[in-house]
């Protein structure tokens, strides 16, 4: 067996045990949700959701891109992996002792003075994640991702029952408090135990190029966070709440059910990218497939939702969210370019790239903010027009660099994803004209299930009109990477 092939079953069964973690962790957290929300009261919820916004930025402070220096960066020694530990384990203490400082004037600015309290205590968790990020990124940077399912399977677990039974014991908002710091001890322990990592005191001339690369990382991911969070920030300010309303519904529905999938591959991929950062032909070769791959999923599930829109709220949500309609369809567009746009600036980081994916995120993070507030002066579906127009060029540096940083062609990247593309656009057309023949006064489930099953019957039926070859080669050597393995090439390490 080549070691490409066995390179490409490694990364099919690490996607297969992820997908088997996570969605085993959704079906847990869904039913925990209804347990709990009916135990807690708003008041619980509200007090966590504002201390989550500050510790979920906080978080990505501390692991200030140590793990993606490590998967990246092929010739650390050992040595310079135990400084790295000793780094993280530095920048924790320091970020409990700012949380600590901070907690106070948080709480007061939120007007909660039991916020102060739970932002003490939450501040642990920084310590505990502290011990987890270098003995992590060691297992992906290993494609160990059956053992790292299984660790988010017995975390998400554990989480979950320590909060519901802290609930029942009436322990309120401190129930989550609790829940996630047995989140982070329980990741730290398995981590530690599977991959531990000595410590040594960084030597920081040493480590000059590691520490550059992390930074690097980590502004790139504030910035991404910044642009990210910024269209609710302007609805709500300029807006008000109930367009914020409207609008985060517009967005749960247009991009909740693509990121799952999405997300799910950029987990496993920066790992791949790694091991092939020196061989440009496998990069491009993996660029393309996971694209088509991708595209085969995403484009039609974010057409479709943005098409379906004016029959799908009304089913689904009623006609109180009819205001939802037009930025769903709006990004639903977007998220369609999203979907498969966001694996560049993975590929970038992983073959050392960061500068590059950092500069561009903060042009990003100054751009995209700018866009929103022009779109608000025509509500939701202005900020949602912004997505569909800003985003777009603002991810033309990223396909530039990573198509120069693999030698890849316009044509052939076009070539992957045109049967997605074009088996999108007739299921669209068909779906539209199906709007002539259905009575909007009948029953809204029963013309949404008409639109539905004639979505897909179309886009099904355009791919193996038009690209039938191409979907089954596509479906061959998906067989084949989920075949079992007999032997693994010597230096692909075992799942």
């Amino acid at each position: 067996m080549t070691r490409e092939s066995s390179l490409d079953r490694s990364m099919a069964g690490a996607v297969a045990w992820s997908a088997a973690a996570r969605w085993a962790s959704q079906i847990l957290s869904w039913a925990s949700t209804i347990i709990i929300a009916r135990i807690l009261t708003p008041y619980d919820y509200g007090i966590v959701g504002m201390a989550g916004l500050y510790l979920n930025l906080a978080l990505l402070f501390s692991q200030a891109g140590i793990a993606d220096a490590i998967i990246a960066l092929r010739d650390l020694t050992s040595d310079q992996i135990a400084e790295l530990n000793s780094f993280a384990l530095l920048i924790s203490l320091l970020l409990t002792g700012l949380t600590c400082v901070l907690a106070s004037p948080i709480a007061k600015f939120f007007a909660s003075p039991a916020l102060t309290a739970v932002l003490l205590v939450s501040s642990t968790m920084y310590l505990f994640n502290a011990f987890q990020i270098v003995p992590r990124a060691i297992l992906r940077k290993d494609l160990r991702f059956k053992l790292l399912a299984w660790i988010e399977t017995v975390r998400a677990f554990l989480q979950i029952a320590a909060t519901i039974v802290f609930a029942l014991l009436h322990f309120r908002y401190w129930s989550f408090v609790v829940g996630f710091l047995v989140s982070s001890i329980t990741v730290s322990v398995m981590c530690v135990y599977y991959a531990s990592q000595p410590f040594r005191w960084p030597k920081f001339r040493r480590l000059r190029r590691e520490i550059v690369f992390s930074y690097q990382v980590m502004l790139s991911r504030i910035a991404s966070y910044a642009y990210d969070n910024a269209d609710f920030g302007v609805a709500g300010k300029v807006l008000g709440s109930v367009p914020l309303g409207n609008y985060t519904v517009a967005w749960t529905i247009s991009s909740a059910p693509v990121e799952k999938i999405s997300n799910l591959l950029m987990g496993v991929t920066p790992s791949y990218f790694s091991v092939l950062q020196d061989n440009k032909a496998e990069l491009r070769r993996y660029l393309l497939r996971l694209t088509e791959l991708l595209s085969f999923v995403t484009i039609p599930a974010s057409i479709g939702l943005a098409v379906s829109a004016p029959y799908l709220v009304p089913a689904v949500l009623g006609p109180k969210w009819i205001h939802v309609i037009g930025p769903l369809r709006l990004l639903g567009l977007f998220v369609a370019v999203r979907s498969i746009a966001t694996i560049l600036p993975n590929l970038l980081t992983a073959i050392g790239d960061a500068q590059f994916v950092m500069w561009a995120s903060v042009a990003s993070a100054i751009v995209m903010p700018t866009a929103f507030f022009i779109g608000s002066r025509w509500g939701t579906t202005g900020i949602a027009a912004a997505w569909a127009v800003a985003y777009p060029p603002m991810m033309v540096p990223f396909y530039v660099r990573a198509f120069r940083k693999t030698d890849l062609k316009l044509r052939e990247y076009a070539y992957a994803v045109m049967p997605a593309l074009n088996a999108s656009i007739i299921m669209a057309v068909a779906v539209l004209v199906t709007y002539h023949f259905l009575n909007p006064a009948s029953r809204p489930i029963l013309n949404l299930a008409l639109i539905v099953v004639v979505g897909a019957v179309s886009y099904t039926g355009a791919l193996f009109a038009f690209h039938y070859r191409r979907v089954v080669r596509l479906i061959d050597a998906l067989r084949n990477m989920l075949q079992p393995r007999k032997q693994l090439a010597p230096d692909v390490p075992r799942n």
